[in-house]
């Protein structure tokens, strides 16, 4: 229900844009999905599509499913890639990492979404579990009022490039540095 007494500002011209949010501070997921809270706002639709995430339990798995009318969550990754104790080869995360890149493809063309966020496909990429000619061309291929946002650690300079926004996330001081544990809802 939107408040009668606000004014809903409306762009002169509409564009898709794309948006990166990078760097290694904390911050870039929650931003996405930040921009898929106020979308929801707009009655937009959003689909997420996580890369790297995808075995372990976050809040924004079921905040996302209350959100289910203008927003869905495909979690494709087989989590962290190379650390945290992975069970699983280079090569079992890059065919799920290319099975992401389909269904971002998919949904891309689709014309059911707004706006397609691509968390993690950063870290995908310096993991050469994608390659730079793939995610340049989901760019590329974007209806011109659809926005996309890419999230992830080292955004490369060539999306950087073709990018409208972009944001670099930078740590001035974390918790776990304190040896705080992440904290639910908060961290995860």
């Amino acid at each position: 229900m939107k408040n009668s007494n606000l004014k809903i500002l409306e762009p002169p011209e509409r564009v898709g844009l794309v948006v990166v949010l990078t760097g290694h501070g904390k911050g870039k997921t929650t931003s996405a999905l930040g921009i898929a809270l106020r979308a929801a706002g707009y009655d937009m639709k959003v689909c997420i599509i996580g890369f790297m995430k995808g075995n372990i339990y976050s809040g924004e798995i079921d905040g996302i499913k209350r959100l289910s009318s203008h927003a869905e969550l495909h979690l494709t990754g087989k989590g962290f890639c190379g650390i945290m104790g992975d069970p699983h080869s280079q090569e079992e995360h890059r065919a799920k990492a290319q099975e992401a890149l389909k269904l971002a493809k998919e949904k891309i063309s689709s014309g059911q979404y707004d706006i397609i966020i691509l968390d993690e496909i950063h870290n995908a990429l310096q993991l050469n579990l994608v390659d730079l000619p793939q995610v340049l061309a989901l760019i590329d291929e974007k209806p011109p009022l659809m926005h996309m946002v890419l999230t992830g650690r080292d955004a490369h300079p060539e999306i950087i490039k073709r990018a409208h926004t972009v944001t670099e996330m930078k740590e001035i001081k974390h918790a776990f540095r304190q040896g705080i544990e992440p904290q639910k809802g908060i961290d995860y």
